[in-house]
């Protein structure tokens, strides 16, 4: 197996997933975003990867992991500088932080109780 030099450990379902994918999207970066069957059996890798909490949303930079998607988005715009994520001024800045962490405590509630709803019901 040849090395992946940027792999996401990936939930599809996941919105903290796929505020790292639209991060490397925006950057133009190639990663390869690795599916997780978290119903069926964890893999190797993420447990490895993220021994503490054991779930997704792990990001490895040439194998070296990194996890919550806040600290993922601002590695890689640290990282790949161009284009910046970020607006320069430090109010634009505020303003992105303020509704990140507005989605963290609000909106993904709703995913999470969907999510339930569906796993309880349907799957």
């Amino acid at each position: 197996m040849s090395k992946v030099e940027l792999l996401l450990l990936d939930f599809w379902v996941s919105p903290f997933c796929m505020r790292v994918k639209i991060a490397l999207n925006e950057k133009g970066l190639q990663y390869e975003a690795r599916p997780e069957d978290l119903f069926g059996g964890k893999s190797e890798l993420l447990l490895n990867s993220n021994p503490i909490y054991k779930k997704v949303h792990v990001f490895l930079h040439d194998m070296k992991p990194l996890y919550e998607s806040t600290i993922i988005v601002s590695y890689i715009d640290e990282t790949w500088s161009s284009p910046p994520l970020l607006l320069p001024c430090s109010y634009g800045q505020a303003q992105a932080r303020f509704w990140d962490d507005y989605i963290d405590r609000k909106v993904v509630y709703i995913y999470e109780d969907l999510f339930d709803y569906i796993s309880l019901n349907f799957i």
